[in-house]
């Protein structure tokens, strides 16, 4: 099974249950200034779980793409990944725990679906604390299944809980595991046996985390997620998720420009694979490698591959030729701007290649090696420790573990300054930094239909950033804004908020939203319904847009709008960061 059939069977299935196909959003959250990517496949429907109807109905299915960092050095193993897909189906408050378990066996077990052997099913669900009781329904509705009791496990948070973070909408899950490992099944399942593989998680939102304390929700949610590469591995009777048709071409590739085998060299080959698909897709929603938050981890991840390319003898620029792999491999299930990805590509693997033969040469100079010389060598020249290890052991010169451990504690220091500086800007969680988070998406709107009045109408949002403290709004114009245009556009905003226009939305079809003069960025990424926000009166309007929301219902709201700077982001795109005051 590939990984197109796979999403297309879980599509069906679900459409058979009354479930709305919606597109998959953005890596950039939309409306989530806590986070630098999507993460999961619940962040872009926060705002329904709380209850904001969504166009499409209260049963959806999706497909998301997420990209996750917090576990980046895990990468290289057989299933962790930095981009990923998850696919999923909701209900917002409407079916909840009977009906997504009964269905999550149907099509993991039927024959006319997956048809997994139901012997080889392991569940665990979550066992209860001082903040939530036991789940109870979901242990009692898998033994009426036929799932024997040894096979269910009843684990903790830390195993059976899902949520945001700090705060939003949360609640117990319960896990489908799959046997992976030789034959007999065991009888009782061990969920820490790796051979166990975690294949699906029905999430279960029915509390809400606010200041600490857990209440519960009116509107009462399922959120599921199935990792489309774990799957498609589990599937093809795969072990190994880079042998899937989501990764082998990749790796073919990388065969054919390094001359090395994938069995000799799997490590690096999987990070190799697993950090260029993930640029790739950052890179074309918007994050464009830089020194600060998003496009830091993009950089990251596009250097990272090139020192392991280099440690496999590549010498020559390769990552557009594992990007167009990775377009070929995604055809027709994402619009992926290649253009833009591949002059990104070029560019930082050209700079980086310098740098790193300019850290090559710093170790060539040395005779001796301290703790502090290797950290400097991966903060200023992006050498990991592993490389500059291995290039000292070439000139004979010994790096002795008492040197290891104190490049250690020097990344120790450098991680926790970076983690106090990442609480700072994402402190307070969703539900907290969600009533600026509205003000400044409305902002965005103002701004846009700014531009375009005073600069050129042909403007379009090429990517937008929004935080608690501020927003960043990416557009397509070839000059740097004269500091009488900055003015002009910063007037027009605050001329609108001082009118206090209303702000309405209406649900519409996507050929009635475009015949009514509403606005969008990517058809692609709309459902057959859509949500268009008007600012100002339904035949005078200011601005009108499709978009998911959130938003203030009166301009008055937003207080001062200030432009701070304006600046490049990238070949013939301008980019404007401004705050409310």
């Amino acid at each position: 099974m590939t990984s197109n059939e796979l999403r297309e069977l879980f599509f069906e299935y679900f459409r058979r249950k009354d479930h709305a196909v919606i597109p998959s959003a953005s890596l950039v959250p939309e409306n989530d200034p806590t986070a630098l990517f999507t993460s999961a496949g619940m962040q872009p429907l926060v705002p329904n779980l709380l209850g904001e109807p969504h166009p499409m109905g209260k049963r959806l299915v999706d497909v998301q793409k997420c990209i996750r960092t917090d576990d980046i050095d895990e990468v290289g193993d057989k299933v962790h990944h930095t981009f990923f897909e998850m696919l999923g189906n909701w209900s917002l408050g409407d079916y909840f725990k009977v009906e997504a378990i009964e269905w999550s066996l149907e099509f993991l077990t039927d024959k006319k679906w997956l048809g997994l052997d139901k012997e080889k099913l392991a569940i665990s669900v979550f066992a209860g604390d001082d903040d939530a009781p036991f789940d109870q329904e979901s242990y009692d509705k898998w033994l009426a299944l036929g799932v024997d009791r040894d096979r269910i496990a009843q684990l903790p948070k830390k195993n059976n809980w899902w949520g945001p973070g700090g705060s939003g909408p949360c609640g117990p899950d319960t896990e489908m595991f799959y046997w992976t490992g030789t034959l007999p099944v065991p009888d009782k399942f061990d969920h820490k046996n790796e051979n166990w593989v975690e294949i699906w998680n029905d999430v279960f939102i029915q509390y809400s985390l606010k200041e600490g304390k857990y209440s519960p929700l009116t509107q009462k949610n399922v959120d599921t997620g199935m990792g489309v590469e774990r799957m498609t591995a589990v599937m093809n009777g795969f072990d190994d998720n880079y042998k899937t048709n989501l990764f082998s071409p990749i790796i073919k590739k990388i065969t054919q420009i390094s001359g090395k085998d994938y069995e000799g060299n799997k490590k690096e080959f999987r990070i190799i694979a697993d950090h260029i698909k993930a640029a790739v897709f950052a890179i074309s929603d918007g994050v464009s490698p830089s020194n600060k938050s998003a496009g830091y981890v993009v950089r990251r991840l596009i250097r990272r591959a090139i020192v392991k390319a280099n440690q496999l003898g590549v010498k020559e620029n390769f990552t557009i030729q594992l990007a167009e792999v990775v377009f070929d491999i995604y055809d027709g299930v994402y619009e992926i701007k290649k253009e833009l990805v591949v002059s990104e590509l070029e560019k930082e693997e050209t700079k980086f290649k310098r740098t790193l033969q300019e850290g090559l040469k710093q170790i060539e100079s040395k005779k001796e090696i301290s703790g502090k010389d290797l950290f400097n060598l991966y903060q200023s020249f992006g050498l990991p420790l592993e490389v500059s290890i291995e290039e000292l052991k070439r000139q004979n010169i010994k790096v002795s573990d008492s040197t290891v451990e104190e490049y250690n504690q020097e990344l120790k220091s450098h991680q926790e300054l970076s983690r106090t500086a990442s609480a700072g800007m994402f402190k307070g969680g969703l539900a907290e930094s969600g009533e600026m988070a509205t003000k400044y998406h409305t902002a965005t709107h103002l701004l846009l239909a700014s531009l375009q009045k005073i600069v050129d109408p042909n403007i379009i949002q090429r990517g937008s950033n929004i935080t608690a403290e501020r927003l960043r709004f990416d557009f397509n114009y070839a000059e740097k804004l004269t500091p009488e245009q900055v003015k002009e556009v910063e007037d027009l905003v605050n001329e609108q908020i001082a009118k206090d226009l209303p702000v309405t939305m209406e649900e519409m079809g996507l050929d009635d939203a475009k015949k009514s003069g509403a606005k969008g960025i990517f058809d692609s990424k709309y459902g057959d319904k859509v949500k268009v926000y008007t600012i100002g009166s339904s035949d005078n309007y200011y601005s009108r847009e499709i978009c998911g929301g959130p938003h203030v219902t009166h301009l008055s709201e937003l207080g001062h709008f200030k432009i701070q700077k304006e600046e490049s982001s990238s070949a013939g795109v301008r980019r404007i960061k401004a705050v409310l005051e």
